[in-house]
């Protein structure tokens, strides 16, 4: 039996609900944008997330619910109130300079929220499966652009393009290079040094692995399962906190 109540999908997904209420209540975004509604349909979500987490339902069931298409639909009304599908630009247009990097965290962590919820479908879709990683979005990705961080020798800032967008990611691989083939989980996203990293390079040995086979945007092939240790230890901790 599929229990539910345990699912790392369906509990990583509220627990990124929750934490996109207690950012968005005291967001200072700027822009044409209905706050009182991207915060209070977040809110009717707790009911489809208490049926999911109770539902035992099985097979093809789970992801074809009608509490999972609630989900997706009320995620895509929260993107109308923040400001259309070019909200995230609206806001970052809107900072002031001294704000910048805030509100690209801030941004970060909306997207990962709504990110959660407009997947879950499809990671439902791949049946019961109690292993942390598949709380989260593990993507092959292709580094276009690396720099050092301007506050650390040690640690380098990526550029990297899934194919439907772009996203960053700090690495403390030096070795990094354009064109390098990843893997990356995108996990909450974590700030260095005022720098935010929407994801983590799939590694292992510490480097990461760089020639990655799967279509861009896709789930990686054939990669080493100890490559996505760190990913189940940073899944488990996201729910702890």
């Amino acid at each position: 039996m599929w229990d539910t109540s345990k699912d790392y999908r369906i509990l990583v997904a509220n627990e990124a609900r929750e934490n996109y209420l207690n950012l968005i209540q005291t967001a200072s975004f700027r822009g044409n944008w209905n706050k009182k509604m991207a915060i209070d349909t977040a809110k009717t979500m707790n009911s489809d997330f208490q049926s999911l987490l109770y539902s035992y339902l099985e097979g093809d069931e789970l992801p074809n619910s009608p509490d999972v298409a609630s989900l997706v639909e009320k995620a895509e009304k929260i993107i109308e109130y923040l400001g259309g599908p070019n909200w995230n630009k609206m806001f970052l247009d809107g900072a002031p300079k001294d704000e910048r990097n805030k509100t690209i965290a801030n941004i970060a962590k909306v997207r990962f929220f709504l990110d959660s919820i407009l997947g879950l479908k499809e990671r439902l879709a791949l049946g019961p499966i109690a292993d942390p990683i598949i709380g989260i979005d593990i993507k092959v990705g292709e580094v276009m652009s690396v720099m050092k961080h301007p506050d650390a020798d040690s640690l380098m800032i990526c550029n990297v393009n899934l194919g439907s967008r772009a996203i960053t990611v700090v690495t403390n691989d030096i070795n990094v290079k354009e064109e390098n083939r990843v893997g990356v989980s995108l996990l909450p996203p974590q700030i260095f040094m005022d720098i935010t990293s929407e994801g983590m390079f799939l590694g292992m040995g510490g480097a990461i692995l760089k020639e990655v086979d799967g279509e861009l945007g896709q789930m990686p092939k054939g990669i080493p399962m100890e490559s996505l240790n760190e990913t189940r230890n940073l899944v488990e901790n996201y729910l702890k906190k």
